[in-house]
């Protein structure tokens, strides 16, 4: 849904408050259920699983699963749209379940298949744009820059806003004007948050954060610029009524966010016993007026020019 203001909070903080750590959508862990504090592991990026061969006899089973997929978001769609066009017309308050589910031609229960609440009903994108984003974190290449990884992912959340402008922005402004819906919009997005802050605090081990390596602290405030640069780029689309190249301001953005911290993260580095057989993907150095840049053969384009920047900045 489209990003709802608050005058203090945006869209939400990025880290869920401690003790409310719970399912990926954010419910609460069931009674007697003692939450273990999160550990951070420094570990490479994984890369995509390989796919399970597919027989013949899984080929109707596996269509069968996407046609079903298709029509269920068909369907939240068109609950998503009835209620939009009653809440703009009726008000938010005076409209009720039923009377969505007749604009949509369906039957109340119907309804409560695909949605818990009314308020819920015009955010019918988030499951499965969660679930794109998480696939990209998922199949990132072993040598990608953690940060560059998760700015790839949250512009599957992007996309779903700027698939349907007209929608983005008329949810925009409902999320504004009601105070329901816009609290329902920050929980929503908290879950990408999260899983993207997730992501990098997953590169680096709690007990390595020592005097001179700040690498989880910059991994925690990187993270929360990712979203913030996103967030921001996202609410100027929407007050610009859906125009413009998004996509193209949401880069120049992600470029701020990685020259200020992509090079001081030292994301993806082997442990320190390993350190010593593996160099790193890419270095630099300056002589006088010339800078000599070396990188291993398999080392990303974006980190090796990076590098060069850095070197060029710090002569």
């Amino acid at each position: 849904m489209p990003a709802a203001e608050q005058p203090t909070a945006g869209w939400g903080g990025l880290m869920s408050s401690p003790g409310t750590t719970g399912a990926p959508g954010g419910s609460p862990p069931p009674p007697g259920h003692t939450p273990t504090p999160m550990q951070y592991v420094r570990t490479m990026p994984k890369a995509a699983k390989t796919p399970r061969a597919t027989s013949p006899s899984d080929a109707p089973e596996s269509a069968a699963g996407t046609r079903a997929a298709a029509q269920r978001l068909k369907m939240r769609r068109e609950l998503a749209t009835a209620a939009m066009e009653l809440f703009a017309t009726k008000g938010y308050e005076a409209t009720t379940v039923d009377e969505i589910a007749a604009t949509a031609g369906v039957a109340r229960r119907t309804f409560f298949r695909h949605f818990r609440s009314k308020e819920e009903a015009i955010f019918p994108d988030h499951d499965d744009t969660l679930v794109r984003a998480e696939a990209v974190l998922n199949a990132a290449p072993p040598h990608e820059h953690p940060l560059d990884t998760v700015c790839r992912g949250i512009k599957e959340v992007m996309k779903m806003y700027a698939g349907s402008p007209a929608v983005s922005v008329e949810r925009y402004r409902l999320t504004r004007e009601v105070p329901t819906l816009r609290e329902r919009e920050i929980a929503s997005v908290a879950r990408y948050e999260r899983l993207f802050t997730r992501y990098l605090l997953g590169h680096f081990d709690e007990r390595d954060h020592h005097d001179g390596n700040d690498d989880p602290l910059l991994a925690e405030v990187a993270a929360s610029a990712v979203v913030t640069a996103h967030n921001h780029v996202l609410r100027r689309w929407l007050r610009a009524g859906g125009q413009g190249d998004v996509e193209a301001q949401l880069d120049h953005a992600f470029a701020i966010v990685r020259d200020t911290f992509g090079s001081g993260i030292g994301a993806g580095r082997p442990a320190p016993s390993q350190q010593a057989e593996q160099a790193p993907a890419a270095r630099a150095s300056t002589t006088g007026d010339v800078v000599v840049a070396v990188a291993r053969t398999d080392a990303p384009l974006d980190e090796v020019m990076r590098t060069i920047q850095q070197a060029l900045k710090n002569p």
